[in-house]
């Protein structure tokens, strides 16, 4: 499906890869709902939308009630959706298991994994009435590439991976398609939505991986949804590590390890 013309909802759309997957889809002629958490970041990407061509709706993923009446919110004003992006998505403090609190991994996975469970149950069955309509779930490379540190994050992530494996099962033969995609090390400011500091030696980790462009990420994402791809892996790096998994997860993972351990001292 092309997403010109489409009503696209995008999560998570106030700031970073949200708020790239706006622009993008506008700059193919999409009218985009950009819900978030918080007001002033959506107005921005309003802003640099260009009038009319962006709808906002302040929105908490996690609280259901709040999901539950958002369908009815839209239709008023903009008719019902073609395509749900479920982008919103936070980092773990960069601890390993032993020095994460419950609390925080239960936030965790409340915004990656229940956040677009909420969604999905609530706009699938209008999506299903649909002529041509598609749902892409975000992902991460650490669905299948365990990073120390973020264990929590990976879970999460891991259970959207088969979330969206499984409803794109479900749907086979409707009007639906699903796409789940993996991100690796995309440029946005994910720690700091998330209400976290880098450790101290983030800076120089960092400087050894080229992370990827978020406009191009963004691009790669609408392209998946227009050619009903099942799956899009987003990055050199996602690329590289998906493969590896498959081929020698124990390698994977040690790599990974070696190259990333020195953020956990």
């Amino acid at each position: 499906m092309k997403v010109s013309s489409k009503v696209v909802l995008v999560t998570g759309a106030g700031s970073g890869m949200g708020r790239e997957l706006t622009l993008e889809l506008v700059r193919r002629g999409a009218k985009v709902i950009a819900a978030d958490m918080r007001s002033e970041t959506l107005e921005e990407t309003k802003r640099l939308a260009g009038a009319g061509s962006v709808i906002t709706f302040k929105l908490d993923v996690t609280d259901f009630a709040a999901v539950e009446g958002l369908p009815a919110r839209i239709a008023a004003e903009n008719g019902e959706i073609d395509i749900l992006i479920n982008n919103a998505g936070i980092i773990q403090p960069f601890v390993p298991i032993k020095d994460l609190t419950i609390e925080q991994a239960e936030k965790v996975m409340n915004v990656n994994f229940y956040g677009p469970l909420h969604m999905i149950k609530v706009f699938l069955p209008a999506l299903l009435k649909r002529p041509e309509a598609h749902i892409l779930n975000v992902s991460s490379m650490g669905a299948y590439a365990p990073v120390p540190g973020q264990s929590v994050y990976g879970a999460s992530k891991a259970a959207v991976k088969l979330l969206t494996e499984g409803l794109r099962s479900e749907l086979i033969g409707t009007s639906v398609g699903v796409t789940v995609a993996f991100p690796g090390a995309v440029a946005t400011n994910i720690t700091t939505n998330s209400g976290l500091a880098m450790p101290a030696n983030a800076d120089e980790q960092s400087s050894k991986f080229k992370s990827l462009p978020a406009p191009v990420a963004a691009k790669i994402m609408i392209d998946a949804i227009e050619k009903n791809k099942a799956r899009v892996t987003v990055g050199k790096d996602a690329t590289m590590m998906d493969r590896l998994s498959r081929l020698n997860p124990v390698f994977a993972a040690n790599l990974i390890y070696k190259q990333m351990k020195s953020l956990l001292q």
